[in-house]
C-alpha cells in the first residue's frame, strides 16, 4: 500500500481523466493527482518526452532504464522495460542495464555516450567535455532533451520511491 493514498479518481482534473485512458500508469497518475496544479503539466512534459522529442527513442529508453536502475525505481523499470521490448531493443542491452554491466555491455558508441551522461547526471552534473561531446555527436536539441529526460525520470522515480506506489501492469 502506498504511503500516501492515491487521489480519488473523481477528484482528478478533467485533463488528467482524459489522459489516463491513454496511459497504463494509473497508480502514478493517482499519486500525481494529489498535486492537482502539477499533475497536468507533469503528464504533458512526459508526453512530450515520449512522443515529440527528437531524441532517438532507443537512446531515450536506454537512458530511462539506466535512470531507473541507478535510482532503484522499480516502477519506471517495469514500465520502460516493456517499452524497450516494443521498440525491439536487444534483450542483451536491457539485461546489461539490469545487471549494472554498462561498461562491458553490448552498447554502441552513441548508446555508451548516453549512458555515461545519465550516470553523471544522476550522480550530480555531467562534465563539461562530456556535454560538448554529446552536442557534437547527438546534436544540440537531442543533448538538451536527453538531460531533461534524465531529470524528469529522476524526479518521477523520487516520487515513486518516496510514496511507495504499487506497480501497474506494464505498457503493452
Amino acid at each position: 500500500m502506498a504511503l500516501i493514498p492515491y487521489a480519488d479518481e473523481s477528484d482528478w482534473p478533467a485533463e488528467v481523466r482524459e489522459r489516463a485512458t491513454e496511459l497504463p500508469i494509473g497508480n502514478l497518475i493517482g499519486m500525481l493527482a494529489n498535486a492537482p496544479a502539477l499533475v497536468g503539466p507533469t503528464l504533458r512534459l512526459g508526453g512530450a518526452i515520449l512522443t515529440e522529442s527528437k531524441l532517438d527513442p532507443v537512446l531515450r529508453e536506454l537512458a530511462i532504464l539506466r535512470v531507473a536502475a541507478l535510482t532503484g525505481s522499480e516502477y519506471e523499470w517495469v514500465q520502460h522495460a516493456a517499452i524497450a521490448r516494443m521498440l525491439e531493443i536487444d534483450d542483451d542491452k536491457v539485461k546489461a542495464l539490469e545487471a549494472d554491466s554498462v561498461r562491458e555491455g553490448p552498447f554502441d558508441g552513441r548508446e555508451s555516450l548516453v549512458l555515461e551522461i545519465v550516470e553523471e547526471a544522476v550522480g550530480g552534473t555531467p562534465g563539461r567535455e562530456l556535454v560538448q561531446r554529446a552536442e557534437r555527436e547527438l546534436g544540440r536539441t537531442e543533448t538538451v532533451e536527453l538531460i531533461l529526460t534524465v531529470g524528469y525520470y529522476s524526479m518521477l522515480g523520487c516520487l515513486m520511491r518516496a510514496t511507495e506506489i504499487e506497480l501497474d501492469e506494464p505498457a503493452s
